[in-house]
């Protein structure tokens, strides 16, 4: 049975193999080297710094996957909409991981006090921006051709889930 909880700390060397693997392999991240374990440590500790959750799935010890929310911009203005990720392990993909990483991020933004989760995926990603949906996000915007890797230009979609009004 997968379990969702809090990562530690000692889940960071099976996060990074996932996202580097994703670095590797795939458009999902538009980053062209693998991450350093030092790097993770330092996103890990920024995350709790801010107050945001970063979620894992494991299934008898092992991790297969992970999602957080963090800041969309860096401007006050933005102080209420943060982008989500979803990250699962290349064997485990299309097996409903993502859909079990998914709800607790949303629980966390509204309790957060957010007001709305974007997310940016590579257009052509259909199960990402399936995953998505399937959780209310809609699509807000496509972008042509601002992203490059693997020797070709890549759009960006973003999709938008509007949540409860914030208290400011």
């Amino acid at each position: 049975m997968i379990s969702i909880r809090h990562a530690e700390e000692s889940d960071l060397p099976a996060m990074l193999e996932i996202y580097n693997e994703i670095i590797v392999n795939t458009t999902a991240v538009w980053h062209e080297e693998p991450h350093t374990l030092e790097m993770r440590k330092t996103w890990f500790a920024q995350r709790k710094e801010q107050g945001f959750p970063v979620f894992v799935a494991v299934e008898e010890g092992q991790l297969l996957g992970f999602s957080t929310i963090g800041p969309f911009r860096p401007w006050p203005g933005y102080r209420y909409t943060v982008e989500n990720s979803v990250y699962v392990a290349a064997n485990c993909r299309s097996k409903g991981v993502a859909n079990l990483l998914m709800p607790p991020l949303i629980v966390a933004a509204k309790e957060l006090n957010l007001h709305a989760i974007v997310a940016g995926i590579e257009a052509s990603n259909e199960a990402s921006i399936k995953l998505h949906n399937k959780f209310g996000f809609t699509e807000v915007a496509h972008f042509k051709e601002v992203g490059f890797k693997f020797g070709r230009w890549m759009d960006l979609k973003f999709l938008e889930l509007i949540m409860v009004d914030p208290k400011p």
